[in-house]
């Protein structure tokens, strides 16, 4: 019986991107985009007041209001806010030696605060408020702080108090929202918003240049301490005129964006709000998280807004997708206008695209394209977007991330069958704040952003097809034969056959004779299997549940299954019941694994894991028994559950 014909996809305007390239001697490939990219803004702030003058009464941004209704602020009132803003920070002296430093989280507040010092060319660094609110040691706010050596901190409520008593010296201004406790004094926002603007902040604003620092942001990768990315207003306002060119339907249409994604980070900071910015759109605060706790809150922003983009994590896709299917009056609202969805930050699972596929179709005819890109905080953060909507995010080994943008020049040194990725362009960040070394270090000889990431193409002989992510090229490593284990998919081949259960994924093996796995559980997922369980039920009993191991018996046996060799094969994993630690390094604020420090963290676990079968294991590739012709658990593999 012949298949039904999918729904059309929604006609949106998307740009067909192009590809030059040069072939060198040495195997270095060069490669940009066919088209140039056009004049650009010289200050982020240029937009804000075009739209105040062009659509003064727009909505820029909205956020609750403490009931069932919404707080907005108007692109006049934005613009309004950040001159009276702008010269109190002039009034304090605050500069690029003595920076304004946000630690909360999305709000118009921040968003006010962030405005005003790029008005008038204050350099501003939004800290994540894991930093403050997770940690317990405060150990990276205090290495923050000494780094910055900030004019003013900015903290939205009393929270932050323990955090800033800890790290913030005694002579620096706090800003707060409200009367701060006793023990530390405190400048209430309301008084400085009330101050009238001169003509110093004209003249402040008028000195913008590209190289002016706009902001610093704060990136963990691989290392210990938090990398200061030094953001430019040349970076953002490039980086915008490439997203344009790729999406010319937002320079039609004023986009509509209902977000969650945090400011501190790239793509909700940098991509997101200064999407909403440089196009006139508006920009609903989602105070949700893709959790089962937080999604409640993006699902209740979704109910009253339909956006015209909307933009995720694929976890974040993947936990709403429950609500869309069961709410038809949810699904119809959040389809009605989209034109486009996004993904990010990791590889969306085929199945997730099509079951929204198949609920937008149901719920309005249509199916809604899906695209993504590859970037770093970095490259404020665009390089490369995959536009093609007729290649589907299939593989979530190898994740298509599309061509360069504008402006974007890729250097792709070969490196044992695919390539690291460096860049140039105008959206390159010029160095990390006060540490000349770890500049020099991330560029090369040509001037070369290093990436530290592997690229590769979707097809050799075909390079317009644009590229894959690879991953991270440090995760990689040798097995003791000598052959090299790419990480990066391997942990995609895992992700693929463990969602919704897995969470996340280390792999241990270096030096040694095979792959063994660290795993973190998606522990709603897992309660969901064990729903035999109180609700209450500690993470190692859920874990500890026939059905949860059997679970995960199951999906090594799926990854073994398709292994072409020991680089491809995982042979043992642990499950963890203990989350990864934000102060030890483990993860970073944005959920991030750092897979070294969790190695190097719990050696412990990974000695078991090379130890004899008996004490060692925990979860194993089920073996068939001939004799029931069906897979079992054989009694060898039935885990302990690691308190670790």
């Amino acid at each position: 019986m012949p298949h039904p014909k999918p729904a059309p996809l929604r006609q949106v305007d998307l740009a067909a991107l192009d590809m030059e390239i040069a072939r060198h001697a040495d195997g270095t490939i060069r490669a940009c985009s066919s088209f140039r990219l056009g004049v650009y803004a010289e200050s982020v702030t240029g937009r804000l007041d075009h739209w105040a003058d062009a659509a003064p009464d727009r909505i820029f941004l909205a956020e609750r209001d403490g009931g069932d209704g919404w707080r907005h602020l108007t692109f006049a009132e934005a613009r309004a806010g950040a001159r009276a803003l702008g010269r109190a920070l002039l009034d304090r002296g605050l500069d690029a030696q003595r920076p304004l430093v946000i630690l909360s989280g999305n709000s118009i507040v921040h968003a006010l605060l962030g405005l005003a010092a790029l008005y008038v060319g204050i350099p501003y660094a939004p800290i994540s408020p894991a930093y403050c609110l997770v940690s317990r040691d405060f150990a990276k706010l205090k290495q923050i702080v000494a780094l910055l050596t900030p004019g003013l901190v900015f903290a939205e409520d009393a929270r932050f108090g323990a955090a800033i008593a800890a790290c913030v010296p005694e002579d620096v201004e706090i800003l707060v929202c409200e009367a701060w406790p006793a023990g530390r004094k405190a400048t209430l926002f309301s008084g400085l918003l009330a101050t009238q603007p001169t003509q110093a902040v004209d003249a402040a604003h008028g000195k913008i240049g590209g190289d002016t620092i706009a902001k610093i942001l704060f990136t963990s990768g691989s290392m210990a301490a938090p990398k200061a990315v030094v953001t430019t207003h040349r970076m953002l306002c490039a980086n915008q005129a490439m997203i344009a060119h790729a999406l010319p339907f937002l320079c039609a249409e004023p986009p509509v964006l209902v977000d969650w994604l945090p400011w501190h980070h790239s793509f909700g900071g940098n991509h997101n709000f200064g999407m909403a910015l440089h196009h006139g759109g508006t920009l609903y605060i989602d105070q949700g998280r893709p959790t089962q706790m937080g999604i409640a809150a993006t699902v209740r922003a979704l109910r009253d807004i339909s956006p015209t983009i909307y933009f995720n994590v694929p976890k974040g896709f993947e936990a709403l997708l429950p609500y869309l299917a069961k709410e038809p009056a949810l699904a119809k609202n959040f389809f009605r206008r989209l034109r486009l969805n996004f993904f990010a930050g990791a590889s969306l699972p085929h199945r997730t695209l099509l079951a929204l596929d198949e609920i937008a179709a149901a719920s309005c005819g249509e199916r809604i394209g899906m695209i993504s890109g590859f970037g770093a905080t970095e490259t404020a953060p665009s390089v490369l977007f995959q536009t093609n909507l007729t290649e589907k995010p299939i593989d979530m080994a190898r994740p298509a991330v599309g061509l360069p943008l504008p402006g974007n020049e890729l250097k792709l040194v070969p490196l044992g069958g695919k390539y690291e990725a460096r860049v140039k362009g105008p959206n390159v960040t010029p160095g990390y704040w006060r540490d000349a070394e770890l500049t020099r270090q991330a560029f090369d000889d040509e001037g070369f952003y290093r990436l530290g990431d592997a690229l590769s193409f979707v097809e050799e002989s075909e390079p317009g097809r644009g590229f894959v992510f690879e991953g991270r090229i440090s995760e990689d490593f040798k097995l003791s034969n000598g052959t090299t284990v790419s990480v990066g998919p391997l942990r995609g081949r895992l992700f693929a056959a463990g969602a919704p259960y897995l969470h996340d994924v280390v792999i241990a093996g270096e030096s040694r004779d095979a792959i063994r796995v660290l795993i973190f559980p998606d522990l709603d997922a897992c309660r969901d299997l064990a729903n035999d369980l109180a609700a209450s039920a500690p993470a190692r009993e859920i874990l500890a549940h026939p059905l949860v191991r059997e679970k995960f018996h199951a999906i090594l046996a799926g990854v073994s299954a398709g292994a072409g060799g020991a680089t491809e094969r995982v042979v043992r994993a642990a499950l963890l019941a203990e989350p990864a630690s934000i102060d030890s390094g483990e993860i970073t604020d944005k959920g991030t694994l750092n897979q070294r420090a969790v190695l190097a963290s719990r050696g412990h676990v990974v000695a078991l894991l090379y130890a004899t079968a008996e004490t060692a294991l925990l979860i194993e590739p089920r073996q068939a028994d001939p004799r029931l012709n069906k897979w079992h658990v054989p009694v060898s593999a039935r885990p302990k559950t690691l308190n670790n």
